[in-house]
């Protein structure tokens, strides 16, 4: 099993670079004959990548309420995981 995070500064979004180091991570982990999972946590809010997590495989496996807090507010931290 492994765990990842990505961050891409803002000016960067949209370009399909996010895309690009998922593609690349699972061919990596399905190549390597070791890893069987893959698991991912992001805020709530984070529409965007969930929705791209989705696309390639990954699933929602449950959700930590309240589990971070930004600017004031508390969120929901949602817990992804994609079985290989």
């Amino acid at each position: 099993m492994g765990e990842f995070g990505i961050v891409i500064a803002q000016q960067y979004c949209g370009l399909g670079l996010g895309r690009k180091l998922l593609d690349y991570l699972i061919a990596w982990a399905n190549a390597n004959g070791t890893t069987k999972k893959i698991s991912l946590l992001t805020s709530e809010n984070n529409y965007t990548a969930m929705e791209l997590y989705k696309k390639v495989g990954f699933q929602v496996e449950g959700i930590l309420k309240k589990d971070n807090y930004v600017n004031g507010v508390y969120g929901d931290t949602i817990m992804m995981g994609l079985i290989l």
